[in-house]
């Protein structure tokens, strides 16, 4: 048995087919003539645009408009000035060929992406090495139809499969997949997600632990694989997933039911969005509202600043396509570890704990400024509701609603609609805003606590270090302590308390927040059917 990452619930019995990658490997040579060099790097973006647009509407028709909607990114890429331009500025310059050219800069471009500390953000350098990937192989003509013969029951086993490679996956015949490499938030796992398929992704060496014909059982809820089994565990897992199978139907009668725990208190369950599009997924599985919508991906993947126009739009298209339901937007979270390739920032020892979020914002007020105001006026169109990341103490909180109280009046005076009731809230992710969140509650109108942040802050334990990630633990009497005093805090004044980190999703926990009466539970939008059935029984 090997154990990966469980990154698509559910269970398939299935052949091994192992995907072979035709990798091209990138040779500096010299050259004389840089314009024919330019020519061919760009029938290469040419190429691989035509490509990318069919693999899309494929997407499209499969999985729906907003999964294919990475593929948008993906094209963005190919028709960025600055990316084509830094490549054809590589080639004049070093007078170096295009395949060197391109893999240099595509290594610097996704090298940005994979340093944050946000693992949505990181798994945007998958994209970047896709696209390159595809250009590289127009580039060097190894571009062809899969040609790899797939049968009824296939799992695709590969060392890891690109947004491109899932969306061309043949569903009426790929049951599962398995990688070496990834984690639940790549875009094959959220694709695999989306085409209902198990995935156990991170198994680090299974393209040589298994051959093509192999038979696997891949359990998608427990992120295990068995390699050949006998014939008494085909029909054990046979059993599990027709029971999963039952169970996953039963859990489509709630998409539309209010949830209520069994003591009779009215709880929200809420998804975790990246991206306007993501409204979609949450609204298919019966999401009561949208309880952190991460707004990086706006100021991501391009060369200058979002405007105030762009960022009121894509605010707006979220609460419209809502139609009333709470939109809680949380402020920019970038800084320190997050960097930005047009904002300089001062290298920090300790960027966890350093210059990031609404410490960046308040400092740069220019920046902070145009958000607000673009949040304000998207507030006119729904239920929006503005929530800052990374409070500290009770002054922060106070100058960034002075900032955005400058905001409203600019917006007055031009004239400019916005609801000026609107609820203003905070991120409980540092352990002091836990502390002091009886103080806080005073001023804010509610709380979400980000779990992520404040497990790791409370235990001293980088959730991103394997070597400790024994220590990072959800249920820690000392993080239970933090989560019950905020919420407990937050009814004496009033006031609603929501989650908006992984714990709120993790079904170990739920009974546990639900006994402390958590108001809103916000998680990923496929999680959100087993979290309402697991708030109503408990």
């Amino acid at each position: 048995m090997k154990k990966g990452i469980a990154a698509s619930k559910g269970y398939a019995i299935g052949k091994v087919l192992i995907k072979e990658v035709n990798e091209v490997k990138v040779e500096e040579r010299k050259i004389e003539d840089v314009q024919s060099e330019k020519e061919r790097f760009k029938k290469s973006l040419d190429a691989s645009r035509e490509q990318l647009t069919k693999i899309k509407e494929k997407a499209e028709k499969e999985m729906g408009a907003d999964k294919a909607a990475v593929f948008e990114s993906h094209m963005m890429l190919l028709d960025d000035p600055e990316f084509a331009g830094a490549v054809d500025m590589a080639i004049e310059n070093d007078k170096i060929n295009a395949e060197k050219a391109l893999e240099n800069v595509s290594t610097m471009y996704a090298g940005i992406f994979e340093a944050m500390e946000d693992e949505y953000m990181r798994e945007r350098g998958a994209d970047v090495k896709d696209v390159s990937k595809r250009i590289l192989a127009n580039l060097a003509g190894k571009i062809s139809a899969d040609s790899e013969e797939m049968v009824a029951n296939t799992i695709v086993v590969a060392h890891d499969l690109t947004p491109s490679d899932t969306a061309q996956l043949d569903k009426s015949k790929v049951i599962a997949f398995l990688t070496n490499i990834g984690g639940r938030t790549s875009h094959s796992a959220i694709m695999a997600r989306t085409l209902e398929i198990p995935a156990v992704v991170g198994l680090n060496d299974i393209t040589t632990s298994v051959k093509n014909g192999d038979i696997v059982i891949v359990d998608g809820n427990e992120g295990t694989v068995i390699i050949n089994p006998n014939e008494n565990t085909v029909k054990e897992y046979e059993a599990k997933r027709e029971v999963y199978e039952k169970e996953k139907e039963e859990l489509k009668k709630l998409i539309s039911v209010k949830t209520v725990t069994k003591a009779g208190k009215r709880v929200e369950v809420a998804g975790n969005i990246g991206k306007p599009e993501d409204v979609y997924q949450v609204l298919e599985n019966g999401g009561d509202a949208i309880g952190l919508f991460r707004t990086e991906f706006l100021y991501m993947d391009r060369d200058d600043m979002p405007t105030e126009e762009e960022q009121f739009e894509a605010y707006k298209y979220t609460v419209e396509k809502m139609a009333g339901k709470p939109v809680v937007i949380r402020t920019l979270d970038i800084g320190g570890d997050k960097k930005l390739s047009y904002l300089p920032l001062p290298e920090e020892m300790n960027p966890f704990l350093g210059y990031r979020a609404i410490r960046l914002c308040l400092d740069r007020k220019d920046i902070f400024k145009v958000q607000l105001r673009a949040l304000l006026r998207a507030s006119a169109f729904g239920n929006l509701k503005i929530m800052f990341p990374m409070i500290s103490s009770l002054e922060e909180f106070l100058q960034a609603k002075k900032v955005l109280n400058e905001c409203m009046e600019e917006l007055k005076k031009e004239g400019k609609e916005f609801n000026p009731g609107l609820e203003i809230g905070i991120m409980v992710e540092i352990p002091a805003a836990a502390v002091c969140a009886d103080d806080l509650a005073k001023y804010v109108d509610f709380f979400s606590i980000g779990t992520n942040d404040l497990i790791q802050y409370t235990l001293a334990a980088d959730r991103m270090n394997e070597k400790i990630s024994y220590l990072y633990n959800p249920m820690h009497p000392a993080v239970l302590k933090l989560i019950k005093m905020t919420i407990e805090a937050a009814h004496k004044e009033g006031k609603w308390c929501g989650m908006c980190g992984e714990m709120a999703g993790d079904e170990k926990a739920i009974p546990t927040l639900v006994e402390y009466g958590l108001d809103e539970f916000s998680m990923s939008a496929s999680s959100i059917l087993k979290a309402k059935q697991l708030i109503m029984e408990n």
